[in-house]
C-alpha cells in the first residue's frame, strides 16, 4: 500500500507539472483568438488568411522553441482555422519537446545540437508548404471556423454573458487543461508502471526496425517519449534515423490538444497519420544516406 501510495503520489506530481506550463500558452492563444473573433471581425481574419501562406515558415521556427507549448497553441489555432494544416504540421514537426534539455544535460556539442534542431525546422517547412499545396491542389482547405462555433462545440456558453474576451478564454483554457491533466495522469501511470527502461529495451531490440518503433513511441503524447528517445540517441543505443523519426513526431501534448480542440476524429487520425509516415520517410532516408549528425 505503502509503495502504491509512493507511486500515485508520483505520478500526480509528474502530471501538474506537465499541465500547469501549458496554461500561459493556452490561454493566450483563447485570448488571441477572442480578440481577433470580437474586435477585429472579418478584416483580421482576411489578413490571417493572407499570411497563411508563410505559416509554415513561421510555424517551424516557433515549433523549435524547447517544450511542447506552442504545439498546444498551433493544435487550438487549427481547430479554430486561423492557422493552415501545413503550419500545424511544421510546428509539430519541429517541436523539440524535451530533446534540448536532454542534450545540454548530457554535454552533446553544439554543433550537432544546431544540425539537429536545424535539420528539424527545415523538415517542419518543408513539409508544411507541401501538405499545403497538396491541400490547395485537392481544393480542401477549410473554410474559416469561427471561436463561437468551438464555443458551440464545447458547450461554454462563454459568448453573450458578461466577462467578454477574458471570461471566454478563461473557459476554453479551464476546459482544455482538464482533459489534458485527465489524460496526462493515465499516461504517467501506464508509464510508471512500464518503466523507461522497458521502452528503452523496445526501441534498441531490433536496429533495422528501430526506425518504426522511435516514430511510434514518439507519438505518445508525453515528455517521456522525447526524453528516452533522446538519452538512447546520446547513448548510441539509437542510430541517427531512428533518433531523427523519433523525435520529428513528438509533438507532446499538442496532440491531446488537437484531439479536445477538434471534434472530426477522422481528421485527428489522418494527421497521426500523416506525421507518423512523415518521421518513419525521413529517418529512412537519414539511414539511407548515412546521415550523421
Amino acid at each position: 500500500m505503502e509503495e502504491f501510495t509512493h507511486i500515485a503520489g508520483h505520478v500526480l506530481e509528474h502530471s501538474v507539472e506537465d499541465t500547469l506550463y501549458l496554461v500561459p500558452f493556452l490561454f493566450v492563444t483563447y485570448l488571441a483568438m477572442e480578440w481577433l473573433e470580437h474586435k477585429t471581425g472579418s478584416k483580421a481574419e482576411a489578413a490571417v488568411q493572407r499570411a497563411g501562406a508563410a505559416g509554415p515558415f513561421v510555424g517551424a521556427l516557433l515549433g523549435a522553441v524547447p517544450q511542447c507549448g506552442f504545439s498546444a497553441a498551433a493544435a487550438t489555432l487549427w481547430a479554430g482555422r486561423v492557422v493552415t494544416l501545413g503550419t500545424l504540421f511544421a510546428v509539430f514537426l519541429s517541436t523539440s519537446d524535451e530533446m534540448l534539455p536532454i542534450f545540454i544535460a548530457e554535454q552533446v556539442p553544439v554543433d550537432v545540437i544546431v544540425k539537429i534542431v536545424g535539420t528539424k525546422v527545415v523538415i517542419g517547412m518543408v513539409m508544411g508548404f507541401i501538405v499545403d499545396a497538396g491541400m490547395r491542389i485537392a481544393r480542401r482547405i477549410d473554410a474559416p471556423l469561427h471561436i463561437h462555433e468551438l464555443c458551440e462545440q464545447d458547450h461554454c456558453h462563454c459568448h453573450g454573458g458578461e466577462g467578454g474576451i477574458l471570461r471566454s478564454a478563461l473557459k476554453h483554457t479551464l476546459q482544455v487543461t482538464l482533459f489534458i491533466f485527465v489524460v496526462t495522469v493515465a499516461l504517467n501511470g501506464v508509464l510508471e508502471a512500464v518503466g523507461e527502461d522497458a521502452l528503452a529495451d523496445f526501441l534498441g531490440a531490433n536496429p533495422a526496425l528501430s526506425v518504426f518503433g522511435a516514430a511510434l513511441v514518439g507519438l505518445v503524447p508525453n515528455c517521456a517519449a522525447s526524453v528516452v528517445i533522446a538519452q538512447l540517441y546520446v547513448e548510441g543505443a539509437l542510430g541517427s534515423g531512428a533518433m531523427l523519426a523519433g523525435l520529428l513526431v513528438s509533438a507532446g501534448v499538442g496532440l491531446l490538444v488537437l484531439f479536445r480542440s477538434n471534434r472530426r476524429w477522422r481528421q485527428n487520425a489522418a494527421i497521426v497519420a500523416g506525421l507518423y509516415a512523415t518521421g518513419v520517410l525521413w529517418g529512412l532516408a537519414a539511414n539511407a544516406l548515412g546521415i550523421v549528425f
